[in-house]
């Protein structure tokens, strides 16, 4: 599970930074450690934490709401095509609903409403990004842990 970690970061390449360099926030480890990552990637030309949102529409509420994607990257491949992304980090309980439980539990009713929320998030910032020739990835333990 995703340490409960939070903290300012510092980037050491600021000039990449899309936002304010001086309120660049991370909310879990996880967070902190894509943060390093992409800081220090070459291949990153400009990138930025929650400085973009995206409207959704609420699944209980049917209320608009706002939605602000973790990062923002814009780099260049191994070919020399840049892409940009939105780019989520979540725990993959928070992005998969799990097998249904023997007995519905609260937990499990809380959990179930986490993921649609989320996908009700991540199905707007996919059509978001759609119109601007984007890409949205959802990143959990299995995409930020590969091989370790």
């Amino acid at each position: 599970m995703a340490s409960y970690l939070q903290g300012k970061f510092k980037p050491k390449f600021p000039k990449k930074y899309k936002g304010d360099v001086n309120n660049i926030c991370y909310r879990s480890s996880w967070e902190l450690k894509y943060f390093l990552e992409i800081d220090h990637d070459p291949q990153v030309l400009e990138w930025a934490s929650e400085e973009i949102f995206v409207y959704y529409t609420h699944p209980t509420t049917n209320r608009l709401a706002r939605y602000f994607p973790d990062v923002y990257v814009k780099r260049k491949d191994k070919h020399g095509i840049v892409e940009t992304y939105l780019i989520e980090i979540k725990p993959k309980h928070q992005a998969v609903m799990m097998s249904k439980a023997k007995r519905t539990s609260k937990k499990y009713l809380t959990e179930g409403l986490t993921v649609a929320v989320n996908h009700a998030k991540w199905g707007s910032a996919e059509r978001f990004c759609e119109k601007h020739g984007w890409k949205f990835k959802v990143l959990t333990e299995d995409q930020l842990f590969k091989g370790k």
